[in-house]
């Protein structure tokens, strides 16, 4: 009877030891390069009675998925290439964005975000956490993403929020002009 006990306590102590162990995970986590040629990041600025439309390429990143699902990540976004995209904005609009009133991209000609954090929802929606470095500034920023695909065939993910300009300190027209701008980022990268 003593040898019994012995043999299933020693068992439990096996099996006790193992659920404490860490499973060593076989996939390994692969870096994706964004295209650039792809990717962007769009916009829409309101005001008391209009608003406009516009996108910043995204110049550069990399980001890094384990088994289908995005883990982290880095992108360059060109604002000092801006395009406005409504008509009633044209080259007058574009030229004011470059200035010190928006962008300054004399002095701040890219902008980064860097994400920490990212937290499934559901099999391909995520919370994504980072930080956003525009014009100066490095501000927290946290989005809800779909990330439509993550496989041999590349990396596509989108996300819709707003923003608000003034974090960074681009205060100009407030009270007309929206401190709240509206932001599709699309992202596309290959292994």
């Amino acid at each position: 009877m003593k040898k019994l006990l012995f043999a299933l306590a020693g068992t439990a102590l096996v099996a006790g030891l193992y659920s404490f162990t860490s499973v060593n995970s076989t996939k390994d986590v692969v870096s994706y390069t964004v295209n650039a040629e792809k990717s962007r990041v769009d916009w829409v600025g309101s005001k008391k009675n209009d608003y406009h439309t516009g996108y910043f390429v995204v110049k550069s990143g990399s980001l890094q998925v384990d088994g289908g699902k995005l883990k982290g990540g880095e992108f360059v976004i060109d604002l000092a290439n801006l395009k406005v995209t409504d008509p009633g904005g044209g080259d007058r609009l574009t030229g004011h964005l470059k200035t010190a009133d928006f962008f300054d991209v004399a002095k701040f000609g890219e902008a980064t975000y860097k994400i920490t954090n990212v937290n499934y929802t559901s099999e391909n929606n995520a919370v994504i956490s980072g930080v956003l470095n525009l014009k100066g500034a490095s501000v927290p920023v946290t989005f809800n993403a779909s990330v439509r695909g993550a496989d041999d065939k590349g990396f596509f993910g989108e996300a819709f929020f707003s923003l608000d300009r003034t974090l960074f300190g681009i205060n100009y027209g407030i009270g007309n002009v929206a401190k709240e701008v509206q932001i599709a980022v699309h992202l596309f990268a290959t292994k």
